[in-house]
Order: structure tokens, then C-alpha cells, then sequence
């Protein structure tokens, strides 16, 4: 009987240690760093959106939305906004980025997915207030 109790408290303690360090690493979510929309986001709507949703794009005249500044990011599209700012999962722009919505209108269209890391920056940034800092 000891055996069993010392062998699970093993494991709980095991399991404890694992969940801290994998918080620590930044790998549950969890950063205590800010994510700015200047340094973080902004340059990556810029590379991977800003063709299309420009004044020119496509994607601009298809929907009204524009990447060239935070106001328009934060306006939306001809449909609404498209960030809830606080909850990633409520936002449309992250669920069309991280492939949650129907694959024939996953952003960017008709290009490879964004890297991971971009897509949790977004979502990191949305879930901490979707801030213009």
C-alpha cells in the first residue's frame, strides 16, 4: 500500500515539475511578455497580409479590410471587426490565420500558412487586449 501512495505521489510531483517548467518555457500560453502591435504584429501583417489587403489588394476590395494601420486593423472589414480584443478564440482574424475556419477562405489566401510562432504572437497579442503599443 505505501508503494502505491509513494509511486503516485512520484508521478503528481513529476507532473507538477512538468507543467511549471513548460509555463516557464512559454509553451502553455502563458507569457508575461507583451506583445507589441508595433514591434510584433505590424510587421508581420505588413509581410504576409499587406499585399492583398492593401487599397489595391484584392482582399481590400473583397472584404473593406486593411492592414496599413492599427485603427483599420482594429475597424475590420465591410462585414465587421475581426478582433474581440482579449479573446483570440472569439476573433475571426485568428481563427482564418491558425486554419479554424472552412480551408477555401484560410488567410493568407492562396499562400503557405503563416509560421506557428506568428500565429501565437497574434493570438497572444489579441488575448492581452489587442493593444496599439
Amino acid at each position: 500500500m505505501r508503494d502505491n501512495a509513494t509511486r503516485r505521489f512520484t508521478v503528481l510531483c513529476s507532473s507538477v515539475s512538468a507543467v511549471f517548467l513548460l509555463f516557464g518555457m512559454g509553451l502553455l500560453g502563458c507569457s508575461d511578455q507583451e506583445v507589441s502591435y508595433r514591434s510584433d504584429i505590424q510587421p508581420i501583417l505588413e509581410s504576409q497580409c499587406a499585399e492583398c489587403h492593401s487599397k489595391e489588394g484584392q482582399g481590400f476590395a473583397k472584404s473593406g479590410f486593411l492592414v496599413d494601420s492599427y485603427e483599420h486593423v482594429m475597424r475590420g472589414t465591410k462585414y465587421g471587426p475581426v478582433i474581440v480584443p482579449g479573446s483570440h478564440a472569439s476573433s475571426t482574424l485568428y481563427r482564418l490565420i491558425a486554419g479554424e475556419a472552412d480551408p477555401s477562405i484560410r488567410m493568407p489566401y492562396h499562400r503557405d500558412p503563416l509560421p506557428g510562432r506568428d500565429v501565437e504572437l497574434i493570438a497572444t497579442w489579441i488575448d492581452q487586449g489587442a493593444k496599439n503599443n
